[in-house]
């Protein structure tokens, strides 16, 4: 862990809401996982949502959940000694790894709307994405992350249009073996895929104390959104 100073990351992480490292991982185990995610899409997966939630949410991302499904590939990612680290030094000593997820868009969809993760009532209760790029994002294909830096303290987020930018926003375009940490409270979304594919794999985690189901509910700023009753909770005006 001498590469990483992990004090100065928390500190980063605690104001900013997110750390981006690049290079994280080896091009080779990048590759490899790559390799395993097009051969389960495709070319266009259909999605998996309901018209409800895909309106509604302005998001159109296929999700795959490798290790549920027995595919042991991804495990070397999660269990890398410095990734663990590092989760434990953002979010504390025996914190919960929840799952691992693809999240795949087809080329001339819409992305990620604005949304948080998980809702920003409590600002102990939260989820902490770890997005890990096994291809880069580029700008001429479109799929860069948009962060509000610091959001992860200021509630909910505004209603609004879902994919307008916002002053302060900053664009993240990820290279192949990138690792991007992402608190579940800052506002983000990913912005449309205009050419080709993209994809990227979160492995959630949270808090020790956090609910088992604490990503069952996002914030997006047209409404709130149950993923377990695919059920609206709230229309936001």
């Amino acid at each position: 862990m001498g590469k990483y100073d992990l004090a100065r990351m928390k500190s980063r992480f605690q104001t900013d809401g997110y750390v981006h490292l690049p290079g994280f991982f080896s091009p080779s185990q990048m590759d490899h996982l790559s390799g395993l995610i097009t051969d389960h899409f495709g070319d266009a997966p259909e999605f998996e949502h309901d018209e409800a939630f895909i309106g509604g949410a302005k998001t159109e991302v296929v999700p795959w959940f490798p290790q549920r499904e027995g595919v042991a590939d991804f495990d070397a990612v999660q269990n890398n000694a410095d990734f663990q680290a590092i989760t434990e030094a953002l979010i504390g000593k025996q914190f919960q790894s929840q799952y691992c997820m693809v999240m795949f868009s087809k080329a001339g969809t819409s992305g990620q709307a604005w949304h948080q993760d998980c809702p920003p009532e409590d600002e102990t209760a939260f989820n902490l994405n770890r997005l890990v790029y096994t291809s880069a994002i580029q700008e001429e294909i479109g799929g860069q992350i948009a962060i509000m830096p610091g959001t992860h303290g200021k509630g909910a987020i505004p209603a609004g249009d879902p994919h307008e930018d916002l002053p302060g926003q900053i664009i993240l375009s990820p290279k192949k073996g990138d690792l991007v940490l992402l608190h579940g409270h800052c506002w983000h979304r990913v912005l449309p895929i205009k050419s080709k594919c993209r994809f990227s794999t979160n492995f959630r985690a949270a808090p020790a104390l956090a609910p088992e189901d604490i990503t069952d509910v996002c914030v997006y700023r047209n409404m709130r959104y149950r993923f377990s009753t695919s059920e609206v909770l709230e229309v936001r005006v």
